[in-house]
């Protein structure tokens, strides 16, 4: 395992979701990506194909750039983790359950769409990008 390397991988990954979540998405992707049927989920699988290009440049040029020794493999299994990680937290219902099951529902409710359920959408955003940083530098 290549552990020195999580910090950096996590790192690229991180910045690179920034990136795509608040410069690269569309208006029209973060408006419709939530919508029931078929209307959102093009809009979200959009937005999920260029999260997870700006990932996977971000990664492959750090891994050159910094001579991480990460295996193609490695970064696939990390970036297809976190494209459908993704994926299912822009959605939205998954982390509205997740905060009422776990009693942050007010907390969720708290300052509109951009107050505590942008807060807990991006902490389980972290999460999975950290669990993908994992993968991506393990043997």
């Amino acid at each position: 395992m290549r552990r020195t390397a999580f910090p950096a991988v996590y790192a690229l990954l991180r910045v690179a979701a920034d990136v795509a979540d608040h410069w690269i998405q569309s208006d029209h992707q973060a408006r419709h990506k939530a919508k029931p049927g078929a209307e959102g989920h093009k809009a979200l699988a959009g937005h999920v194909a260029s999260y997870t290009a700006t990932q996977a440049v971000a990664l492959a040029a750090g891994n050159h750039l910094l001579d991480l020794g990460l295996r193609p493999r490695s970064m696939l299994a990390a970036l297809a983790l976190s494209g459908a990680t993704h994926y299912l937290i822009d959605r939205r219902w998954p982390v509205r359950k997740a905060a009422e099951v776990s009693g942050k529902g007010a907390f969720y409710d708290l300052g509109g769409p951009l107050g505590g359920a942008y807060l807990l959408d991006q902490a389980t955003h972290h999460l999975a990008e950290g669990v993908a940083a994992f993968v991506a530098v393990r043997d």
